[in-house]
């Protein structure tokens, strides 16, 4: 984006950028997407998963083919267990479609004060959301289309199941995909369960939650992306917020990518592959690839809006994958991380730190109502070498790390 010279109107150009070798993770082009083969290599005769750690790495690094996503999809969102037989899945699928029922026969059976409420607070909205989207998806096309009366029955039964969440605008973006996928609705309905429970990020997430993630996307930038955290301190505390991101992690980056490198993007979170927090890296390779004309422009924060709003579905999606799966290998090579960030890998089960042990954990000082850090954070206090005369101070770098192979 360019500020014309009269700054009476402004110019946006979408660069195309590139990746160098170097600095992707080395292990990135030794994964294929996976395939019906592969997909059924990992289970054995009982139709249970095998090796789930290297089926998730796969996941992440390749992708699931279309023709099985609806097959994966249900284990990545915990509607399965990775432990559970074939017989074991089908006697859950009757068990859950016999609970949906009931809740769906609850929402029937409100008394008409009950419906009155529930038409304001929850079906006016669903219903107006429904008709409106994914119908460019061939699925969804079409005047009386089934497929988006059963959206809306998912919608309105999980706010019946789930009262304290309800519905918010956004939620039909994250179901629709799912339905074309697993296609039968009591199964996307526990789908939907599973992704509402088991992914941090998530629509409509309360207050606190969003805060929680822009603290960690602003400690993640601060270690990556010096320039461009120092840019968002001088813009004071409306910089800090990050409101060009809310976007991206309210609506799982939806909004900002066509759906097949949105769904790529979606698996690769979901395959919690030496991170829960995977989503954030995303955001940082966003930032890191196409955020230089907001330092170099010197972009105000409704300008950055504005910036980051415009490159909606002209973002390569791939590219930000590699970026973003290159950020998580550097991530994870640091000696140390401050503590504000000790829970990206504290989530993750088996295999974060493939040497078996855990990065030093330096505390960075900021704990109100606490003595001592609660993470066990240590605070190095390295004495400042002398410059010789002479010579310049170290330049602060573009990236908080290096790339080492």
């Amino acid at each position: 984006m360019k500020v014309a010279p009269d700054k009476t109107c402004m110019q946006f150009s979408i660069r195309r950028p590139k990746l160098p070798s170097s600095e992707t993770h080395p292990e990135e082009s030794m994964y294929k997407r996976l395939g019906v083969s592969a997909w059924l290599n990992h289970l054995n005769e009982l139709g249970q998963v095998e090796e789930e750690y290297k089926l998730r790495k796969a996941i992440f690094f390749g992708g699931i083919d279309v023709s099985i996503r609806g097959e994966v999809w249900p284990f990545l969102l915990r509607y399965y267990s990775h432990e559970s037989t074939s017989e074991e899945r089908e006697a859950l699928r009757l068990q859950k479609r016999k609970e949906y029922s009931e809740i769906q026969q609850k929402r029937l059976s409100m008394t008409p004060e009950e419906h009155r409420a529930f038409w304001r607070n929850v079906q006016f909205t669903v219903d107006k959301d429904v008709v409106r989207t994914d119908r460019n998806n061939q699925f969804f096309r079409g005047e009386d289309n089934p497929n988006v009366e059963s959206m809306r029955r998912i919608l309105l039964n999980y706010a019946v199941y789930n009262p304290a969440v309800g519905y918010s605008q956004g939620m039909s973006d994250l179901v629709a995909p799912i339905l074309a996928e697993v296609l039968d609705e009591s199964d996307t309905f526990w789908c939907f369960v599973g992704l509402m429970q088991n992914t941090i990020f998530v629509s409509s997430p309360r207050d606190e939650d969003m805060e929680k993630q822009l603290l960690y996307l602003r400690e993640l930038l601060r270690l990556t992306h010096v320039r461009f955290y120092q840019h968002l301190v001088s813009l004071g505390e409306d910089g800090l917020q990050m409101l060009f991101c809310h976007r991206w992690l309210l609506l799982c980056f939806k909004r900002e990518f066509p759906e097949a490198e949105a769904l790529r993007i979606w698996e690769a979170c979901w395959a919690h592959y030496q991170t829960d927090y995977f989503h954030l890296f995303i955001c940082v390779a966003i930032v890191a690839i196409y955020g230089d004309d907001v330092i170099e422009q010197q972009l105000a924060t409704d300008q950055m809006l504005l910036h980051f709003g415009n490159l909606a579905m002209h973002m390569n999606g791939e590219l930000v994958l590699r970026k973003a799966r290159s950020l998580l290998y550097q991530f994870r090579l640091l000696p140390r991380i401050p503590c504000s960030l000790h829970d990206l890998c504290k989530l993750c089960g088996s295999g974060m730190w493939d040497s078996g042990s855990m990065p030093a954990v330096e505390c960075t000082g900021h704990h109100p109502g606490s003595e001592s850090c609660p993470y066990g954070g240590t605070v190095e206090m390295p004495s400042p070498k002398p410059l010789r005369e002479g010579k310049k101070g170290p330049k602060t770098p573009q990236d908080g790390f290096g790339f080492r192979r």
